[in-house]
């Protein structure tokens, strides 16, 4: 997912802090910065991350951010309107999980 992220959005950058590390997990803040290739805007998302690792490896990770906030700024006035839907979360959720399976097939590297 970040390999893709970082193909497709424009002016990208990236904040980061460690919360709290052990062997078998992991916390994370960061802030991401860029322009949404959809719809042009300017996006800050801040995001907590939490890994679960095994043998000093990233086994699973789960991102938590504010999907309304995310949506009025990525989507303009759908976002206001449906960003805090279920409708749109499901609909998000399709439409980056398309995008992540297309990427995927498209590098071989990842399967």
């Amino acid at each position: 997912m970040w390999h893709l992220l970082c193909t497709q959005a424009r002016e990208f950058s990236l904040l980061y802090s460690v919360v709290e590390a052990s062997p078998d997990k992991a916390r994370c803040h960061w802030q991401a910065h860029y322009t949404f290739s959809k719809t042009g805007r300017l996006v800050i998302n801040d995001i907590q991350a939490n890994f679960v690792m095994k043998e000093g490896l990233i086994y699973a990770h789960h991102d938590e951010f504010d999907l309304w906030r995310w949506s009025r700024m990525a989507l303009g006035l759908p976002g206001i309107v449906l960003g805090w839907s279920p409708y749109l979360k499901n609909k998000l959720h399709l439409t980056a999980r398309k995008g992540l399976d297309r990427f995927i097939a498209q590098h071989p590297q990842y399967q």
